[in-house]
């Protein structure tokens, strides 16, 4: 990376640390493309001042606006306008159900509206995939969506008509391209770019794997392969290195990308009964996150987070320099933070429940607002709410059952509108009169969890309702428009 580049970069992410609304733009290597980004400048050579003084104009123009989204979501993300619309949930395919095919499911839930509520278009894809997580482009016109058994992921167009989002392109040539990743976890927007966490690979299907970059034309562009007790790429606490990932969310400000662990094809795929009762098999999952440099994609740290960290969250506050994490095997909330030097650490911060064997925490959602944290447990179907506003020290405020079982929660902007989906991956749900297939609206007052509306995905003959991310027809501008500097 020459000085004026990383100048350039550096400049920018310091810019980003005074408005929520708008992030840096890593330099991009010219020997790595694999295609130009689209939507970008990339012809002109621009410099640092002229890059940020574009920039600034960009944050006060964009500040006029109020802007919402899911809480979750990429801080490169263009914002929707005002309320959701509406929520797309990727939904597993059950043979016998329907078409049996995994599906784009849209559900209005605009208020007043009358449908609200109601599922208002489906659209399938070809088979079952495992489906998992997705992500949208940072112009927000495209939804990617990942199958983590077939690897393949598939691009909707979600801008032309938001209530019919339709396939527009499969890559289905993944494990090939990309260099023998597997397993897509989800798509991360980034400036003309999305970032795919993956959980496996080719070669034996076990935990060590990498994340792949693609250009929002669909176009692989850059593997990077997480780091390994016998190849550390340069990052310390190599001791701990498994190579494992699962998340990856990024921190502009900070220059600081960060990336969790779960576990390998081979243990994802296998029945959730017959992998518990496998010893051999148990000690295949994550135990590690890893501190990226965001710019230069280099793994710097690798912290010990014994029992299969999950899902990263970010704290919103331009001083709050920190991100959660609930490790599933072990049922803890764990904090990475910067501490008075500086420096990233981890640290177990609080238990979550006493339930003894656990309850397997699957997601998280932290509020807007950096003092509220809420949990999901798969293990017995309930959201468990913590007060995070001294990240050190959560404190359980409230719990309330979901359904038997419980896996994603997505939380609005101004954190009055959570939703809540059920299924975990498709041989790990649980049988019988226990495998509640839903997705269910609740409001929330600070104080209470209520019901808002309920969908019986089996009942609709949908299937297994997974991953929730939010639409709207009112979307704001892209916060980024340059893509790198040359």
């Amino acid at each position: 990376m020459s000085s004026g580049r990383k100048l350039g970069d550096e400049a920018a992410s310091q810019l980003a640390s005074r408005a929520t609304s708008a992030t840096a733009a890593r330099p991009i290597n010219p020997t790595k493309m694999k295609t130009p980004l689209i939507n970008h400048l990339h012809t002109a050579r621009l410099s640092p001042a002229i890059f940020c003084a574009a920039l600034v104009c960009t944050l006060v123009f964009s500040a006029s606006v109020l802007r919402a989204d899911e809480t979750c979501s990429s801080p490169y993300l263009a914002r929707i306008d005002g309320q959701e619309e509406f929520v797309y949930v990727w939904t597993l395919g059950v043979e016998g159900m329907g078409d049996g095919s995994d599906k784009l499911v849209t559900v209005d839930v605009k208020p007043g509206s009358p449908s609200y509520g109601k599922v208002v278009s489906s659209s399938s894809v070809d088979g079952r995939n495992e489906a998992h997580h997705g992500g949208f482009t940072d112009d927000r016109r495209q939804l990617w969506l990942a199958g983590l058994e077939s690897s393949r992921v598939f691009i909707f167009d979600v801008h032309t008509n938001p209530a019919k989002p339709k396939l527009t392109k499969t890559i289905d040539n993944f494990a090939d391209t990309t260099g023998g990743a597997v397993g897509p976890h989800g798509a991360y927007a980034l400036p003309g770019r999305v970032l795919i966490p993956c959980l496996s690979n080719a070669k034996d299907k076990g935990g060590k794997t990498a994340l792949v970059e693609y250009g929002n034309d669909g176009n692989y562009i850059t593997t990077h392969w997480l780091p390994t007790k016998e190849d550390a790429r340069g990052a310390s606490g190599a001791e701990f290195a498994d190579g494992y990932g699962y998340d990856a969310r990024v921190l502009p400000r900070k220059n600081a990308l960060l990336t969790s662990s779960f576990t390998g094809w081979n243990n994802y795929t296998t029945d959730f009964g017959k992998l518990t009762a496998d010893p051999e098999a148990m000690k295949h999952f994550g135990n590690t996150m890893v501190m990226w440099d965001f710019h230069a994609r280099q793994p710097k740290k690798v912290f010990e987070v014994p029992g299969a960290p999950l899902e990263i969250r970010w704290a919103w506050g331009d001083k709050h320099n920190y991100a959660f994490t609930a490790t599933a095997l072990t049922s803890k909330l764990w904090l990475v933070y910067a501490d008075d030097r500086g420096e990233w650490q981890a640290k177990e911060v609080a238990p979550i429940s006493d339930v003894k064997g656990g309850v397997l925490p699957v997601d998280i959602s932290i509020s807007a607002d950096d003092k509220t944290l809420f949990v999901d447990c798969f293990g017995d179907g309930k959201c468990r709410v913590f007060d995070v506003s001294d990240p050190q020290k959560p404190k359980q405020i409230y719990e309330k059952p979901i359904g038997k079982q419980v896996n994603m929660v997505s939380q609005s902007w101004d954190g009055k509108r959570l939703y809540f989906t059920s299924s975990l991956l498709a041989r790990w749900d649980k049988q019988g009169a226990d495998n509640e297939q839903f997705l269910r609206g609740y409001t929330w007052d600070g104080k209470e969890l209520k019901p808002a509306f309920d969908l019986d995905f089996t009942a609709l003959k949908l299937g297994r309702p997974h991953h929730m991310l939010f639409g709207s027809t009112k979307i704001g501008a892209n916060r980024t428009t340059v893509a790198s500097i040359r």
